[in-house]
């Protein structure tokens, strides 16, 4: 419902290989870093986004999307679905070609928005799940 197969195939092959994301600490007990060396493994550079900035993967992070000093292709989130929405505006104003929103991350407002802006958008599905099961 909120990622056609289509859209989410574009987001994983398609739309370049920078992915901020949002919510990206050095916690590994956290869904985000086993994510993020995920992606980092299939050929995404990925840029940690925390207010703590911190070093991941080997990756220089920063407070928030707008301090990124370069072009990012995808935005994660990993955030409560109640902050999701601000994060996908930030998106939207950084110039980002895609928001996708993990599992349990829902702001159907915020996905209209997106979608309104011309961005593409997944929501409530992990790319971790979903790249392998493209083939």
């Amino acid at each position: 419902m909120y990622g056609d197969a289509a859209t989410i195939r574009r987001i994983l092959t398609d739309l370049g290989d920078t992915w901020a994301i949002v919510g990206l600490s050095d916690n590994r007990s956290r869904a985000a870093y086993g994510v993020a060396r995920f992606l980092q493994s299939h050929g995404k550079r990925i840029v940690p986004v925390h207010p703590k900035a911190e070093t991941v993967h080997g990756e220089k992070g920063y407070p928030s999307l707008e301090a990124i000093p370069f072009e990012v292709d995808v935005v994660d989130v990993f955030v409560n679905s109640d902050l999701a929405g601000p994060v996908a505006d930030d998106a939207v104003r950084i110039g980002a070609k895609a928001v996708w929103f993990q599992l349990g991350v829902i702001d159907e407002r915020a996905y209209e928005r997106t979608r309104e802006a011309g961005l593409d958008m997944v929501m409530d599905r992990c790319p971790a799940i979903e790249l392998p099961a493209l083939g």
